[in-house]
């Protein structure tokens, strides 16, 4: 499927849940402009599912803006960000991505009216399969999301917390006995094989977890189960990096959490946020060759 190349600064995909008889559905999205203000107006949206099969090329322009304040930089930061937002968003705090360091509640949090928006707010603690059973947290409401995010093809909420911290001791308990991980050399090579959540989390909620008073188990959660859409896994892959390649290209295989899956190699879109890139479709003969790619480290 050809289309007029597009140009813009890199989104994450906004993906779609799919159903039992059709996979999750992908859009590539490019703001018009980087920084404060963006949103659905300035966004094009590019569907990738009907792209499975065809040669598809993305090439970095060599400009990098902050997804915050719009700032040019050299350098991302916390997958889109400039140094000085880096250092001083609560968003960016060590604290995200490790909530049980979450120091709200001692005042020092760098942007309070933000931390009550996200951190005070109720959280989930779930299974998932994703290259493996693995432990995660998310807000309420965004979890089949945050599943589809990491490319897990189980998921299953087992825990409710009022907090992201509480919710967060939750999970370092829980990580005591399996991992918080995911292995993404395994997650692109092909799907985990399937396990059984229900009795993982029973399992788990027999040992001796030293959980918050305030964290609830959920008994009546239902597991899910996600697919992709996949044409099939490729054989020999490199990780790219547009700061290295500059351009990109390959017959689009499939896509699996925030990673577009080529016949030689895989690209994280998450961790090119703020990217200004040109994606196109280009004739299957001015593809480049294998070993003009860095190999897996």
């Amino acid at each position: 499927m050809d289309f007029e190349p597009l140009e813009g600064y890199l989104e994450r995909m906004a993906v779609a849940p799919g159903d039992a008889a059709a996979p999750a559905s992908y859009q590539l999205v490019l703001h018009a402009r980087p920084g404060p203000g963006t949103g659905a107006v300035d966004a094009t949206m590019l569907a990738l599912d009907g792209l499975l099969g065809a040669p598809l090329a993305i090439e970095f322009l060599g400009d990098i803006a902050c997804c915050y304040c719009g700032r040019r930089t050299r350098k991302s930061f916390g997958q889109g960000y400039c140094y000085p937002c880096f250092q001083r968003l609560a968003r960016c705090d060590l604290c995200v991505v490790s909530p049980d360091r979450c120091h709200y509640a001692a005042g020092t949090c760098r942007e309070p009216e933000w931390g009550v928006s996200f951190c005070m707010q109720p959280h989930l603690v779930y299974l998932a399969n994703s290259a493996g059973a693995k432990v995660g947290l998310t807000r309420r409401g965004q979890e089949l999301g945050r599943w589809l995010d990491q490319g897990a093809t189980q998921g299953l909420v087992i825990l409710e917390a009022p907090t992201r911290q509480l919710a967060g001791l939750a999970e370092v308990a829980l990580a005591r006995h399996l991992s918080d991980r995911t292995d993404w050399r395994a997650l692109v090579r092909g799907d985990a094989p399937p396990l059984d959540l229900a009795a993982l989390r029973d399992r788990l909620r027999g040992a001796a977890l030293e959980l918050p008073t305030e964290v609830r188990w959920l008994e009546q959660s239902i597991a899910h189960t996600l697919r992709y859409p996949l044409l099939r896994y490729g054989t020999a892959f490199a990780r790219w990096r547009l700061e290295r390649q500059t351009r990109v290209e390959g017959t689009l295989l499939g896509i699996k959490g925030q990673f577009l899956l080529f016949d030689r190699g895989v690209l994280n879109i998450r961790q090119h946020r703020a990217y200004r890139v040109r994606v196109s479709s280009p004739a299957s003969g001015s593809l480049v060759t294998a070993d003009q790619m860095e190999m897996f480290e």
